[in-house]
């Protein structure tokens, strides 16, 4: 661990140049204290550490040294893939391998490339997570990990909505979307999805499996992503929408309520426009819908107009004085 630590304050000093021993911390997530000892032993390698006292001082290399010590290892590559999302690569448990690996790509970059990427890191960020939620608790994301990598047969113990069940797997790859982790795993014959929150036990058995042939993770997601999209909208509502309304469409709908925006009708005289909208089961769109409040007039099917009158009605009702 150690020879990797001064590896990174090495790589650091040549990349970015003067640092001070707080920020050199900071950067290695170690002490102070830790950063003397490093920086001392860089110097009884060989290495021609010079230290600048004074507010503008701190720690750089002499000039013109350069190492050539920027070989990849092989997790420090794998980590690459996730370059883009920190976050993710911590959880998985590559954050230091993503942190060196980035190091070694920049130490062997020529200069006005290496200053490129640190200007492109500085200027633009990807956030994968979704916005107002906490992070799901992943405890076991790195045993599903190390599975999918090595492709180990693996043994969950998984909380569905009807109930826990225990399953063995053949993991074959891991899937983040909008902050949340997802398997995609082979259980007999069928390949399914289970979300990694929901994981309560992971054990890697004996035994190794193979993958089946031609199999694309990122295809097969979003297939199954289509399906569930077709699965989840069963039918269409007709609805009258104030300007309110019609603003308010695509960020309770997503993009079947920006769809629906698209192809709305002309205003009438009080500036309220037909759309057609796609929803899902009858309750679920009746929840969704008495989400738009009096912004909103649903004109068909008739039985969901009926639905959403029925509760609205019951809404109203129990919000009459007296109140208990």
């Amino acid at each position: 661990m150690r020879a990797d630590r001064l590896l990174s304050l090495l790589l650091l000093l040549q990349n970015r140049g003067r640092m001070t021993a707080p920020e050199l911390a900071a950067e290695l997530e170690v002490s102070v204290r830790t950063v003397y000892r490093d920086i001392e032993a860089l110097g009884a390698s060989g290495v021609p550490v010079r230290a600048d006292r004074g507010p503008d001082g701190g720690y750089s290399l002499l000039d013109g040294y350069r190492t050539r010590l920027t070989g990849l290892t092989e997790d420090e590559a794998g980590s690459l893939a996730l370059a883009t999302v920190p976050g993710a690569a911590a959880e998985l448990g590559l954050g230091a391998d993503l942190a060196t690996a980035r190091l070694k790509l920049e130490a062997a970059l020529p200069a006005g490339l290496g200053d490129r990427a640190r200007r492109v890191a500085e200027r633009f960020h990807l956030d994968a997570d979704a916005w107002f939620r906490d992070s799901e608790p992943v405890p076991h994301l790195a045993t599903l990990a190390g599975a999918v990598w090595r492709q180990r047969l693996l043994r969950v113990h998984y909380r569905r909505w009807k109930g826990e069940v225990r399953r063995d797997l053949e993991p074959l790859g891991l899937v983040l979307k909008g902050g949340i982790w997802y398997l995609v795993a082979r259980s007999g014959a069928d390949i399914r999805t289970y979300r990694v929150g929901r994981v309560l036990a992971a054990e890697l058995l004996d035994g190794r499996f193979e993958r089946p042939a031609g199999f694309d993770l990122a295809d097969h997601w979003r297939r199954s992503a289509r399906r569930l999209e077709d699965m989840r909208l069963q039918g269409e509502a007709l609805l009258r929408l104030s300007p309110a309304g019609l603003a308010l469409l695509p960020a309770k709908f997503g993009a079947v309520g920006r769809l629906a925006v698209e192809g709305a009708g002309e205003p009438d005289g009080e500036g309220w426009a037909t759309v057609t909208l796609a929803v899902e089961a009858p309750k679920v769109a009746v929840h969704d819908l008495l989400g738009l409040g009096a912004e909103a007039e649903v004109l068909g099917p008739a039985s969901l107009r009926a639905a959403v009158a029925e509760a609205a009605a019951a809404l109203a009702a129990r919000y009459q004085p007296p109140y208990t």
